[in-house]
């Protein structure tokens, strides 16, 4: 059994040989799950130090059941490491480009190494064969790659990407929707047999252009619903009502869903970020408004800092010389990303106005990280400690011993910004709780009338 799956559960897939280029997120992950539905893979990448690396089975990203499987598939011989794009892209019937493709100054997104990738390969492909960008590209790319390969007599499609950071594997093995651009439909279904799904319901095959907009369109919408949720949980606060009562009620509306409710410190990762502002800038370069995500945007970093000016005023208004810990860094739980993570940023942010940071996060080793101090347990990190900021929703941290916590700080504050903890259990071991869109005195009122 392999993360809840069953091999003999995966789909019945004709083996092809398949190259992926990019051994990083999802290049690895792409990886692994073809050569575990039967495929023969190589992986490549720049980095020789990175290549020997997974070629011995070590894998540098936190995500559940990837090592494993790696090795697993590594020990079958379906899935080898290399680092010569040309020679590995030269016996391949089908190329995924997988490559990073990171915010710009200007906030478009960076397409330099997709661009030559695409020259470097295209002298040596096979004819027939079909290059796949998997990299989340602005809307155009698939006419750049064309261009860049400079060849005829292969094909290029739009398979783009949507894993989640701790569920990737299962995202990929079992997907919700597969979706497939291409020029003709005979390339796009080809694609999709690569997954056993040509045939399924939940594949959507379509031109290139409506592929690479997919992507983008998702994270933009995602990310507008977190920001208005923050937004609600901002009026909660000042009207003395409970943000969790609000989207309860909220997601019990067929048409909206339970999804992607649930407030915090903002949103941040490795997607959201640059592609809200890659789609933003393609809104723009075509004429078109998108102000509802460019304020999205704006309105996310917002409720970042609301967290450390929430701290500042538990803190009687200066952090300066206070000793603040702060448990988690990711981005969130489940991964070790700490991309434009939210909690670095309060972080950041806190060691600024001269807070001194003490963080935990179960990813992250303990030693000095960008001006604060990491520590090797949620609570050697709040000894003595004026107050705590819970940044990520790590499980361990829900069910942390107030009493015991209690006993090892100094000071009394809780800044909750994943609302994990029970605030009044926190305000009954004489904790001063501050959640996201959670009022504690309302909530005590309302148990004294019942």
């Amino acid at each position: 059994m392999f993360n809840g799956i069953m091999r003999d559960m995966l789909p019945s897939v004709r083996s092809r040989k398949i190259t992926v280029i990019g051994s990083g997120y999802v290049g690895l992950t792409l990886s692994a799950s073809l050569a575990l539905l039967g495929h023969e893979v190589e992986c490549t990448d720049n980095s020789p130090e990175r290549v020997a690396e997974l070629a011995a089975g070590r894998v540098p990203i936190v995500e559940e059941g990837l090592t494993e499987l790696v090795e697993q598939m590594l020990a079958a011989g379906r899935l080898r490491f290399g680092t010569d794009n040309a020679l590995a892209a030269a016996g391949a019937e089908f190329v995924f480009l997988c490559l990073p493709t990171p915010k710009g100054a200007d906030g478009q997104a960076d397409l330099s190494f997709v661009r030559a990738v695409a020259a470097e390969i295209g002298p040596w492909l096979r004819p027939g064969a079909t290059v796949i960008t998997k990299s989340t590209v602005p809307v155009g790319t698939g006419e750049m790659v064309e261009s860049a390969l400079a060849r005829h007599d292969v094909h290029v499609a739009s398979n783009p990407e949507f894993l989640a950071e701790g569920s990737a594997l299962r995202d990929c093995l079992s997907p919700d929707r597969i979706v497939v651009g291409a020029r003709s439909d005979n390339v796009a279904r080809n694609v999709a047999d690569l997954y056993g799904s040509s045939g399924d319901s939940h594949v959507l095959r379509t031109d290139v252009a409506s592929a690479e907009l997919i992507k983008y369109a998702s994270n933009a919408y995602l990310a507008v619903r977190l920001t208005f949720v923050n937004s609600m949980a901002e009026i909660c606060e000042a009207a003395g009502a409970d943000i969790r009562s609000v989207v309860a009620g909220m997601g019990s509306d067929h048409r909206i869903g339970h999804a992607f409710m649930r407030p915090g410190p903002g949103w941040g990762g490795s997607c959201f970020p640059k592609d809200t502002q890659a789609l933003a800038h393609t809104a723009e370069r075509l004429g078109c408004d998108l102000r509802l995500v460019e304020t999205a945007i704006a309105m996310n970093a917002r409720h970042t800092l609301r967290v450390v000016d929430k701290v500042t005023e538990a803190l009687g208004g200066d952090v300066n010389g206070r000793r603040i810990a702060l448990w988690g860094l990711a981005f969130k739980a489940g991964t070790g990303d700490l991309r434009d993570s939210p909690a670095l940023e309060i972080a950041q942010r806190l060691v600024s106005l001269g807070a001194s940071v003490h963080a935990y996060d179960p990813t992250v080793p303990a030693g000095t990280v960008q001006g604060m101090e990491v520590h090797s347990s949620s609570f050697s990190a709040c000894n003595d400690a004026d107050a705590l900021i819970i940044g990520t929703e790590w499980p361990e941290f829900a069910s942390a011993d107030l009493a015991a916590l209690a006993a090892v700080m100094g000071g009394r504050v809780i800044m909750d910004a994943r609302n994990v903890l029970d605030p009044v259990a926190a305000a009954d071991e004489g904790f001063v709780y501050a959640g996201i869109g959670i009022c504690v005195a309302a909530k005590r009122d309302e148990e004294v009338a019942a």
